[in-house]
């Protein structure tokens, strides 16, 4: 580019990574020759080395269209900066929609190529994109060894050895000192390896909003700024040589413009009657001090919520309207929107809006389309949106994955002796006569809930499995000690250290051996049921007992069954269809191999998994009356949506499971598809269906395992309305279940 190039330097992009943002190199893009081809990485972002893709072409800055783009695309693109390679890109614009034309579209590289310019495309600014379909790319730290820029501005900012390593918040009294996470501080830039202040002069609340916001925190608050001149009078500080700009609606303080150049004097940055900038913030309920029940408790009241995600601040985005919840649908759907939503549930601000259902498939309406919001509506439904969403589905559904305060969860648990590090016996930090040591916890009573806690304390997914001996892990004989037992969390908890547990440690068999452990996983199923498929295909059956040994040889028949005449006897069946979705990240698999599945003789096949679900007839008083129970013979891959291949047969003794985007139908007809009622009186009841009920496979998202009916029972038929998803007796974010129920009784629902 021509020397006017300079002139179209953006402030945002003058942090210390220039060479990294922006390189060159000369080109012979075909078919005609142009200029060398200027590129840069931008938009909201926390590292120098990634961000959305963009182009400077005829004098002016655009983005790349995501069609066709791959990793050779990204690898020309990342070298062109002067990265040794790309480690991954991404569709959808991810680091928000960019602005001005798309420059390129259905870009093909080989990998080969020393410039974007030089790849085939649909020709320069002929496309059919729009801008959230932006491209991004994440290039690797390496840099090409010796690669400079040839931009003048870049290399004379280079040469002021301007290079921005991190932020932080520094505490600054020694009482905030102690407080996790630290909300009150000054404000540090880490540049060559020394931390250093920024300047007051020209902070503003909007700069505050930012800090607070990237690390975790809804909101900034006033403080003593009396205190702080005072403390400011008596030290001697190291500034750094530029101010900061923010709108006050950006995810990171390294998407604001770098203002001015700060006073120096003798060559030392001085802040003339100005002292370090401060900011002080506030926590979300779930991160405030004394908060350590889980962190859904915190949410109760809000009409948004995150489902599906692994970790704290993240999920699929659900919002409550018209009584019912739903999704939003991802078109359009940008950082700014997503930082709303994350401030709106008590988190900081969004450090990635998430496209395609990555955090699974949510179900009932798509509430909302085309979000955008401003960053500054207190609601993610005080913003713009527009509610024609015919064109979206539920593989569309927006997520996020929101900045959390440091609370140092991460260092107080370890895993050990594991094969990989998503696997171990878990060792906790434990202080005996003042000194910490690692110790075991006692695998009695250890479950699939406290191996949730341990999981996203870790920072490692979900919970795949729960181990209560983990005899084949053991080595480390100096954990062996037991200092924790009776382990009862709820699986919302942010650490094993806010779990319910006995108050002295009670462990027969001791630890090593016996110890708890825990395995993790990056993705999980998420198993659904279809509600209406159970409200249409409900009946009742008079089946005579003859033709009923096998159902009674598998304990498909209520307890009173034994005594019913094999030749005459008659049992009343409540009879239904259910079909099981799998609307996660992951296939859906028996927890047992093969060989372990038991063979049923009568029926002649095998059982995958001892129960797969339970079915309940529940009275007024949420006391069972009637029961049954589905042990998964035969898990397969009944029917899935467009686009996505069966891979599960059970025919011919084949593999047994459920596809992403695929569904089980368990038929009406089949044995033990049933609830055995001959006992029960006619009356109104709750019908109770529970897939995965022991938690034996791992999923995203247990609390949507749980479907509740209404149920009419009559002398010759069986009513079944009102089914919808319920939920588990941990999940804190919908109101408590029975509660509702007895209020639809009250009220005559019934």
């Amino acid at each position: 580019p021509s020397q006017s190039a300079g002139t179209q330097w953006e402030p945002e992009n003058r942090w210390g990574w220039s060479q990294s943002e922006v390189g060159f190199a000369d080109s012979q893009p075909q078919p005609s020759t142009e200029h060398s081809i200027q590129v840069r990485l931008a938009g909201d972002k926390r590292k120098h080395n990634e961000g959305r893709a963009e182009v400077y072409y005829n004098n002016q800055w655009g983005t790349i269209c995501d069609d066709d783009f791959s990793i050779h695309s990204a690898n020309v693109f990342c070298r062109q900066l002067g990265y040794v390679e790309a480690v991954s890109w991404y569709p959808g614009s991810k680091y928000g929609k960019g602005e001005g034309p798309i420059w390129l579209d259905n870009l093909y590289c080989t990998g080969r190529e020393s410039s974007i310019a030089q790849c085939t495309s649909n020709g320069w600014g002929v496309s059919d994109c729009k801008h959230t379909e932006d491209v991004s790319v994440l290039c690797s730290e390496k840099r090409i060894p010796g690669f400079r820029s040839e931009d003048p501005l870049l290399n004379q900012i280079e040469n002021t050895n301007i290079k921005v390593e991190d932020v932080r918040i520094r505490a600054v009294f020694s009482a905030s000192r102690k407080r996790i996470p630290v909300t009150e501080g000054y404000v540090e830039i880490k540049e060559g390896g020394t931390w250093k202040q920024i300047c007051d002069k020209n902070w503003t609340t909007k700069n505050s909003r930012v800090v607070c916001g990237m690390f975790g925190f809804p909101a900034e608050k006033k403080y003593n700024i009396r205190a702080y001149k005072t403390s400011a009078s008596r030290r001697k500080h190291k500034y750094w040589a530029y101010s900061v700009i923010c709108k006050g609606t950006e995810s990171h303080l390294f998407s604001c413009k770098m203002g001015d150049r700060i006073m120096t004097l003798g060559g030392n940055v001085t802040c003339e009657n100005g002292m370090p900038a401060v900011v002080s913030c506030s926590p979300g309920l779930a991160f405030s001090p004394g908060s350590h029940s889980g962190f859904g408790k915190a949410f109760r009241h809000l009409l948004v919520r995150l489902k599906g995600g692994a970790q704290v601040g993240e999920g699929r985005l659900e919002v409550l309207m018209n009584g019912e919840w739903g999704t939003i649908c991802d078109d359009g759907w940008s950082l700014h929107s997503a930082s709303v939503a994350c401030r709106e549930l008590g988190f900081g601000t969004a450090k990635e809006a998430i496209l395609g259902a990555r955090l699974g498939q949510g179900i009932g309406p798509i509430h909302l389309n085309e979000m955008d919001c401003t960053g500054f509506e207190k609601s993610i439904t005080d913003c713009k949106f527009s509610k024609e969403i015919r064109s979206c589905t539920h593989e569309e559904d927006a997520g996020v994955r929101c900045n959390i305060p440091a609370m140092g969860f991460q260092t107080q648990i370890r895993l050990n002796g594991g094969r990989t590090p998503y696997e171990g016996q878990v060792q906790i930090l434990h202080e005996h006569n003042g000194t910490l040591i690692w110790g075991s916890i006692c695998g009695e009573g250890w479950d699939i809930m406290d191996a949730m806690v341990v999981c996203r304390q870790l920072n490692l997914g979900y919970a795949s499995h729960a181990f209560q001996e983990t005899w084949y892990w053991y080595g480390d004989t100096d954990a062996d000690n037991v200092v924790v037992s009776g382990m009862k969390c709820s699986g919302t908890e942010m650490a094993l250290s806010h779990c319910p547990h006995d108050a002295k440690v009670s462990c027969p068999k001791g630890g090593g051996r016996y110890a708890a452990g825990v395995s993790c996983t990056e993705t999980a199923a998420d198993l659904v049921l279809n509600a209406k498929e159970v409200e249409e295909t409900s009946y009742l059956e008079d089946r005579p007992m003859n033709v009923l040994q096998c159902a009674m040889e598998e304990n498909c028949l209520a307890s009173s069954a034994v005594n019913t005449s094999v030749t005459h006897g008659i049992r009343r069946l409540f009879r239904f269809s259910s079909e099981i979705h799998n609307n996660g990240q992951a296939d859906f698999r028996p927890k047992t191999g093969r060989h372990a599945w038991i063979w049923h003789e009568c029926h002649r096949h095998y059982h995958s998994m001892e129960v797969f679900a339970h079915y309940d007839l529940l009275d007024s008083n949420w006391t069972q009356v009637a029961e049954g129970h589905k042990a998964s013979f035969c898990l397969e891959d009944s029917n899935c949506i467009d686009g996505v291949q069966k891979q599960y047969e059970c025919a011919n003794f084949g593999e047994q499971g459920i596809s992403v985007g695929c569904y089980d139908v368990y038929r009406h007809d089949i044995d033990c598809q049933w609830i055995d009622v001959t006992d029960l009186k006619q009356g109104d009841y709750i019908f109770r269906i529970i897939v995965n009920p022991n938690f034996e496979v791992a999923e995203s998202d247990y609390s949507n395992n749980v479907m509740l009916c209404n149920v009419r029972y009559g002398s010759l038929r069986v009513w079944v309305y009102n089914c919808h998803i319920g939920k588990l007796a941990n999940s804190y974010y919908e109101p408590d279940q029975k509660e509702y129920f007895t209020g639809l009784w009250n009220n005559q629902v019934f």
